[in-house]
């Protein structure tokens, strides 16, 4: 007789299944036509990944990047790549508060769990 046993899962993932199709839903109501973009996101979160978003302009990738952070509760932040761009735009800077007379520093867009880079192709090359 062949010892037979049954695989049994040792972590249930119907809460993560029940969690990604409601994203895709919510995002599914604004954004048409790009199920696999919003599937390959959602597959590089849970992987711990990046993203690197390319395509024309007006294929909702900017869009998408706030409905995924809204959908997930997570802070979002935007970086338009401009000439002028310095680094402490991204990371933030010290500023004097008067009233205690110390260096307060404020965060920058860096500090949020998503970060979109935007138009970075249209910056030029310095």
């Amino acid at each position: 007789m062949e010892n037979q046993e049954s695989f049994e899962s040792r972590i249930d993932l119907a809460p993560l299944k029940t969690g990604v199709e409601k994203i895709r839903e919510q995002i599914g109501k604004i954004i048409v036509g790009q199920q696999k973009m919003v599937d390959l996101i959602i597959t590089a979160i849970l992987a711990d990944g990046h993203i690197l978003l390319e395509g024309v302009p007006g294929v909702a990738k900017t869009l998408a990047s706030k409905l995924v952070a809204r959908c997930i509760s997570v802070d979002f932040s935007r970086v338009q790549f401009t000439p002028d761009l310095m680094p402490s735009d991204v990371l933030g800077t010290s500023v004097f508060n008067l009233k205690s007379s110390e260096f307060e520093f404020k965060k920058g867009p860096i500090f949020s769990n998503i970060v979109l880079i935007d138009e970075i192709n249209r910056a030029p090359a310095k």
